[in-house]
């Protein structure tokens, strides 16, 4: 006698259906996360392409510091640079390449980014960035120096203006941090960094795309992103604590918190910035012009968020006005 299977459920229909749903979900899941893997480098991995001559490596109260100190040594006021979030001392390259033909030039990785990497406290507050840079000058023997800085290193510059005058000769804003501000646009870097859920995914994985678009939105014209611009940014992110710093330093954000003080300060003031800026708006050039008596503003209407290295030639131009 035959006997004839019973019909399959309709539930039992579904059940399976989300099965096969899920697995090929986890599959993609499993894919996704092999192909953007992407472990942590140590310094020792990354040191031979980017810490070529005059890079060197400076103890600054136990934190090797990756420096550049270039040019006329003898220089009595030196020029220092501070780069932003997530960036490095090679931001300033074409900068430095010229004026350290007439200047004694330092360029740093400020902790917590580049190849500096995290330092022993965790702590990436402004309070500490500028006593860092104060610690820096006095290691490198500096007692004054013109000081100038792109986004949280604008902030940074400001901040050790205000904290220490009789230390910086003349400031250099450059699409910096320090009033509240509302972005147009914010990197996808900068907003997963943000978010809790995605740390561990964020301190293991490292898509290119995400990097390349990162950089794309803070150049006013993205077409001038080049694949080794790209690479540089990818590997300084890559460096072994980076992206746990980072992680941090979005937790210890203060913006605007201490902008009552911009208005404190008193030495000759060249502030630059990008009309395309889509992270800290235009707008904000106008406050820090306002706040700071006597100040220049000079605005690139082409440029974003970095003029510095997206035209080097042209906002270069008005630094060596500046300082003649």
């Amino acid at each position: 006698m035959s006997t004839t299977p019973a019909p399959f459920s309709f539930q039992k229909k579904i059940l399976l259906a989300i099965a096969f749903t899920l697995a090929a979900v986890g599959g993609m899941a499993l894919i996704s996360l092999a192909l953007t893997w992407a472990p942590d480098k140590s310094v020792d991995e990354l040191k031979q392409q980017w810490a070529s001559p005059p890079s060197q490596f400076v103890d600054v109260k136990g934190l090797m510091v990756h420096v550049r100190d270039e040019g006329w040594h003898e220089d009595p006021v030196p020029v220092l640079l501070i780069h932003g979030t997530s960036s490095s001392l090679h931001t300033w390259e074409a900068w430095a390449k010229e004026l350290k033909k007439q200047h004694r030039v330092i360029t740093m990785d400020l902790p917590g980014f580049g190849l500096t990497g995290p330092n022993q406290t965790n702590d990436y507050s402004i309070a500490t960035y500028t006593q860092f840079i104060q610690d820096l000058m006095d290691t490198l023997h500096v007692e004054r120096a013109v000081i100038g800085g792109n986004s949280l290193g604008g902030e940074i510059a400001w901040e050790t203006a205000v904290a220490a005058p009789n230390r910086v000769e003349r400031l250099i804003l450059i699409d910096a941090a320090g009033y509240p501000f509302t972005p147009l646009s914010v990197p996808l870097g900068f907003k997963l960094a943000k978010m809790p859920a995605m740390s561990w995914l964020m301190t293991h994985c490292l898509p290119h795309s995400m990097v390349e678009e990162s950089v794309k939105n803070v150049y006013g014209n993205p077409e001038k992103v080049t694949a080794a611009l790209v690479d540089r940014y990818e590997a300084m992110t890559l460096r072994a604590g980076n992206r746990q710093a980072l992680g941090i330093r979005m937790k210890q954000l203060n913006s605007g918190g201490d902008d009552n003080l911009i208005k404190r300060i008193q030495m000759p003031t060249l502030i630059l910035w990008g009309g395309k800026d889509k992270l800290i708006p235009p707008e904000n050039a106008t406050l820090f012009h306002q706040d700071i008596v006597g100040s220049k503003l000079i605005m690139f209407d082409e440029l974003g968020h970095v003029p510095q290295e997206e035209n080097p030639v042209v906002t270069l131009a008005a630094v060596n006005i500046f300082l003649q």
